[in-house]
């Protein structure tokens, strides 16, 4: 679903459970989905240039930002850079923080070989830090709603850290097998961006609100 668009930039919420890229699964991403879908719109011959600026993961959905020229493209990522394009979650995980709000500082490491990420020293060579800030909007039936703003942008951020704090998501097989059941779906969601237009310079905020489904449906999202 297309949000904004201009000559500029291409605003969508991501349907969950696509990919960003191609990927070795072989299914549809919504890279080249978009990008189809503009050459048919606007009749374009050859391929069609669409900057892939920042990624989701495939099971998460929510506002994405996509770059129609190199220009834009070249500024977004700029503004994730020095940390000027900013990115907020809604997610619902299993407890309740004792803090209701804070902030997570680790440090990432990713195998690359299993495609998981573990929390390390700060010493460790390959070590990224990672930070996040968290507030808790309510709880119910043993599940918390967190609305988390992001401060980097590393591979399974939330995911990792919220876990490590013993809050693992609602659905996450991978960081929360020993909580979550096979076939979950998990509840990770896009919910805003805040960034200057890459040519105007007019700040922008858009955003997206989950599925009205479990475990979304036990919580009054505004």
């Amino acid at each position: 679903m297309i949000l904004y668009e201009d000559n500029h930039l291409l605003v969508v919420e991501k349907p969950v459970n696509v990919p960003t890229q191609a990927d070795q699964s072989g299914d549809k991403d919504l890279l080249t989905l978009l990008k189809e879908d503009l050459k048919v719109r606007y009749n374009k011959p050859g391929n069609v240039y669409l900057g892939l600026v920042h990624r989701l993961d495939r099971p998460v959905g929510g506002v994405m930002i996509f770059a129609k020229t190199s220009k834009a493209a070249s500024r977004l990522s700029d503004a994730i850079r020095t940390r000027s394009f900013q990115k907020s979650y809604l997610a619902v995980v299993h407890g309740s923080p004792v803090k209701k709000q804070g902030r997570l500082v680790h440090y990432l490491f990713k195998d690359e070989k299993t495609n998981t990420v573990h929390v390390v020293s700060k010493n460790h060579p390959n070590g990224k830090e990672a930070i996040l800030d968290y507030r808790t909007i309510s709880s119910e039936q043993g599940l918390s709603l967190l609305h988390i703003d992001l401060h980097t942008g590393r591979p399974h951020q939330i995911r990792v850290q919220l876990s490590a704090m013993g809050y693992p998501l609602y659905g996450d097989q991978k960081y929360g097998a020993n909580v979550n059941k096979p076939g979950q779906q998990i509840a990770l969601w896009s919910h805003s961006i805040t960034v200057k237009h890459p040519t105007t310079k007019e700040e922008l905020t858009f955003t997206s609100r989950p599925p009205h489904q479990y475990p979304w449906s036990l919580f009054h999202l505004t």
